[in-house]
């Protein structure tokens, strides 16, 4: 199955397939440099080498990059939506290089501005973007608090619908869970699947976060659990990992991940509970 987890570039982008592979994952997400600052760092020819020929060696796919956590789209604030577009584009462009199909992005906090303004802000920040051929553009579901924007379905569906770019959306089973979309039964799973597939549609669902939430449904507060053992819990998560419009995208892990615990761990869960279920792992 398509599956694996967030992991670190450090010494190198090319040391990302070695982390991947250490943990049992077949495909991942990564940030190309450190998500709380603008620098982006440069990558040389011999890592993009590297990397190229360590993923097409040794992993199945995909991988995705996560964009910087500066990037804000939605915003009001001429200087920040200048320097968010660049950093974005950015990631594009390496994403290109390195043979990425995704990058992935929030749609941002309008602070203030209001949801509709925020939306129309980043709409046309996603245009004002060239998309390279062969990398697609995901714009990641959000927990919903404060001023952020894609926490609702219907927010995700304009930005779809108002930029003249085709594209996706990474689906964060924690953030949807907050947001007040219920994933804890079998039922709820199926109905809340069936609400993105009404607003959105399932064909522009093209990677899963996989997270559960050490929060309630509805309250908007972000902080991801292990799986299964968060307000989502087994039965929800075993549903998702089975799910016929579901199981075949690529899961990719940003569940807590320690000495003690951490990504594979995770991974055999998942495979796990899929096996219990009958679906190869």
């Amino acid at each position: 199955m398509p599956i694996g987890a967030h992991v670190s570039v450090a010494g190198g982008v090319e040391h990302a397939v070695d982390r991947q592979c250490a943990i049992g994952g077949t495909c991942g997400q990564i940030f190309t440099h450190a998500p709380q600052i603008w620098a982006h760092t440069p990558i040389s020819d011999e890592q993009v080498a590297a990397f190229r020929q360590g993923t097409q060696e040794r992993l199945a796919g995909p991988w995705m990059i996560h964009a910087s956590y500066l990037v804000n789209l939605g915003t009001p604030k001429p200087d920040l939506r200048r320097r968010s577009i660049h950093s974005l584009q950015q990631e594009l462009d390496t994403a290109a290089v390195l043979g990425i199909p995704y990058v992935n992005v929030h749609a941002g906090a309008h602070t203030g501005s209001g949801a509709d303004t925020g939306l129309q802000n980043a709409a046309s920040a996603l245009d004002a973007l060239e998309v390279p051929d062969g990398v697609t553009l995901l714009i990641e579901t959000d927990a919903g608090s404060g001023t952020k924007l894609g926490a609702r379905f219907e927010e995700l569906a304009f930005l779809l619908d108002a930029s003249a770019h085709a594209l996706g959306i990474c689906l964060d089973t924690a953030h949807v869970l907050v947001a007040g979309y219920d994933l804890t039964t079998p039922a709820a799973v199926d109905a809340t699947v069936d609400v993105f597939d009404d607003v959105v549609g399932l064909d522009a669902l093209k990677t899963i976060h996989l997270n559960d939430s050490k929060h309630a449904c509805g309250t908007h507060r972000d902080e991801h659990a292990h799986i299964g053992e968060g307000y989502i819990g087994t039965a929800g998560m075993q549903r998702i990992v089975t799910h016929p419009a579901l199981r075949d995208l690529p899961f990719i892990l940003e569940t807590p991940n320690t000495d003690a615990r951490g990504h594979a761990d995770n991974i055999e869960r998942v495979r796990s509970l899929r096996r219990e279920a009958g679906i190869s792992s």
